[in-house]
């Protein structure tokens, strides 16, 4: 008589989701997923440069005062801003890929009726709507690929996504310096790039569709079938014989429970917020300080808008080598320390740049600065996604973020000022200040979070395997 032994399925809970996906080896459905979503950050990229890198050349065309100049370059960040806000909020309810399609597809409108502005005032409405929809995309990209990705890999892989994401940089520089001086059928060649970026990001928005749902939080939204079936494709893909990640003793069980967005503030994670919102408030100021302002640096120091163009855009090679530098080191530094080391540096590269008049040193330095700023743009965009539990993550992540949008805003009517007033010095030891703030601050309060499951996030400093320093 022959015995049979039926395998009893294991009940799927966002735990076992959860861990299946940080068991995961790296499979072709990772570098896909992380492919589409880097295309569409270069866009990202590309259009957060663009109001700064040609804003002298509309300053001449439209004949823009000061006020005007300053509204052009803040109205685009006030629109990401709010668009951080709410379709973070629309990520966490309705899903991360419908957030996606939401919010490319308002940018992409938008940039384009930018192309056709008449005068200074539809330019700033227009970049203020386009600033809108694409204000979540870096941090809804973060969360989607902490979502997905496994643990040992998350650092690695999103900065693959920022790599790619970082060409957007450099493009535009180069775009402008080719497409500014020429009248392509007759049209300004400034307004060609508003419609670039707009005819790409509809391009992405067809890829995007192709995405799937993120299946933590399908999983966190009770949908846990729908979640498994998902897994599975991705288990599938692994090659036989390749051997899955081994987790620590309780991972399933290190899951945080039913966490609303008030908890932000609770014990366990009120921590975090701080740091966060100190550090997206602070990081801007070195970040988009730079890219945003150096043509009028530029001109400052006496260089014409050709001239300051062509540095500009090499100078912004820098964006994409940092990005890349940053790949074989980002799963092996502790987030925090890499955040406050490559803030240092760009303090350094920063000073020399704003105290040298000669060409070479000028591209130098930029060149050093935009790497350095790279590398710490890249770790923290890691960084951000690793904070909050996955029913709260986009919203959370995206009120964080949003902070930055905002600081960015109010750059041109606190730097230019400084730029006018006492010059590129000034300017870039108010950059220096923020950065070792900056520092400070996530040293001290920020988390240890390297190859840490995100799932481990709790709002109790009493889960186990949770770190708190």
């Amino acid at each position: 008589m022959t015995q049979t032994t039926t395998a009893v399925k294991q009940p799927v809970t966002p735990a076992s989701i959860g861990a299946r996906l940080d068991r995961m080896p790296i499979t072709p459905m990772h570098r896909s997923l992380t492919a589409v979503i880097g295309i569409g950050l270069l866009f990202d990229t590309f259009e957060n440069s663009l109001s700064g890198t040609i804003a002298k050349v509309l300053q001449d065309d439209f004949a823009f005062g000061a006020t005007s100049l300053k509204l052009v370059l803040a109205s685009v960040f006030i629109g990401q801003f709010i668009g951080a806000l709410v379709l973070g909020r629309v990520a966490d309810r309705l899903g991360r890929r419908r957030a996606f399609l939401i919010n490319l597809a308002i940018y992409s409108g938008f940039s384009l009726l930018g192309a056709f502005s008449p005068n200074a005032e539809w330019l700033i409405v227009t970049r203020f709507l386009a600033g809108i929809g694409i204000g979540a995309e870096q941090s809804l990209s973060d969360c989607y690929l902490a979502d997905v990705l496994p643990a040992a890999k998350r650092g690695r892989f999103i900065a693959w996504a920022y790599t790619i994401a970082f060409c957007g940089v450099p493009a535009v520089g180069f775009a402008a310096l080719w497409l500014v001086p020429l009248t392509p059928l007759g049209v300004d060649g400034w307004r060609w790039l508003f419609v670039i970026g707009a005819l790409g990001s509809a391009v992405v928005w067809v890829l995007r569709r192709r995405l799937i749902e993120s299946p933590r939080w399908l999983a966190a939204n009770g949908r846990t079938e729908e979640a498994d079936v998902l897994v599975s494709r991705m288990e599938a893909q692994i090659p036989a014989g390749q051997a899955v990640e081994e987790l620590p003793a309780g991972h399933e069980t290190a899951v945080a429970g039913r966490t609303r967005l008030r908890d932000i503030f609770a014990r366990g994670l009120r921590r975090r917020t701080v740091m966060l919102w100190i550090f997206c408030s602070l990081s801007v100021v070195g970040y988009y300080g730079f890219g945003t302002l150096a043509p009028q640096i530029l001109a400052a120091k006496g260089y014409d808008i050709v001239a300051g163009l062509g540095f500009t855009a090499l100078s912004f090679l820098g964006y994409p080598v940092g990005s890349a530098l940053s790949l074989p080191i980002i799963d092996r530094i502790e987030r925090k320390t890499l955040v406050a080391l490559s803030a240092g540096a760009m303090v350094v590269a920063g000073m020399g740049f704003a105290f040298t008049d000669s060409a070479v040193l000028i591209v130098t330095f930029g060149f050093v600065y935009t790497l350095c700023s790279n590398v710490f743009s890249s770790v923290s965009h890691v960084y951000l996604s690793e904070q909050y539990p996955t029913a709260i993550r986009a919203t959370a992540s995206g009120m964080a973020y949003s902070l930055s949008k905002l600081s960015a805003a109010a750059l041109p009517f606190v730097l230019l000022p400084v730029l006018d007033s006492y010059g590129p010095g000034a300017l870039f030891g108010v950059i220096a200040a923020s950065m070792v703030a900056l520092a400070v601050t996530v040293l001290t309060l920020g988390e240890r979070t390297t190859g840490v499951p995100v799932d481990q996030v709790s709002v109790s400093p009493d889960a186990p395997n949770t770190k708190w320093s």
